[in-house]
C-alpha cells in the first residue's frame, strides 16, 4: 500500500508517518521503482502501536523503549510493566502541578471583581506587580 492508504488506515498523515521514519521509530517502507513508498501489515501494526502510544502522551523515548522490547522478543512484559507504571509516574506529577496552577489561577481570578477599566484590573495589576519566579530548567523556558 502507498503512503496515503497507510495514513488513511491509521488517521494519521503522510507527515506524521515520514517524521516516525526519519525518527526510527517506523521501519523504513520498501520503495517502487518509481521510488513510492510501499508498506504493508506490519507497518500498520507498528503505527498503531506508535499512535496509540502517543495517545496516551507516551514520549518517544518511551515508545522507543516499548519498540525495543517488542522487537527485543522479551520473554516477558517487565520491561512494559515497569515503563507503563513510570509514565503513570509521570502523569500523577503533572496532575499535581496541573492542580496547583488551577489553585493558583483561581486566586489570580479572585484578585478581580466586575467591569473596571483595565489600569484598574486586580488581575492585571497582580501580574504586573508580583515577582517573576525562576526557570524550572532551561529548555522550558526561553523568554
Amino acid at each position: 500500500m502507498k503512503i496515503g492508504e497507510l495514513a488513511r488506515i491509521t488517521n494519521c498523515t503522510p507527515d506524521t508517518i515520514r517524521f516516525y521514519e526519519k525518527e526510527g521509530l517506523l521501519p523504513q517502507a520498501a520503495r517502487t521503482e518509481a521510488n513510492y513508498r510501499t508498506y504493508d501489515a506490519t507497518h500498520v501494526e507498528r503505527l498503531r502501536l506508535i499512535r496509540n502510544c502517543r495517545d496516551l502522551d507516551m514520549t518517544h523515548d518511551e515508545v522507543r523503549t516499548l519498540l525495543a522490547a517488542v522487537d527485543g522478543g522479551s520473554p516477558n512484559c517487565c520491561t512494559v510493566d515497569s515503563l507503563v507504571d513510570e509514565h503513570i509516574g509521570h502523569v500523577g506529577a503533572r496532575i499535581d502541578e496541573l492542580t496547583k496552577l488551577r489553585e493558583q489561577l483561581t486566586a489570580l481570578r479572585k484578585k478581580c471583581h466586575g467591569e473596571h477599566a483595565v489600569d484598574d484590573c486586580g488581575i492585571v495589576n497582580e501580574l504586573t506587580s508580583k515577582k517573576t519566579p525562576r526557570p524550572k530548567d532551561k529548555k522550558s523556558h526561553l523568554g
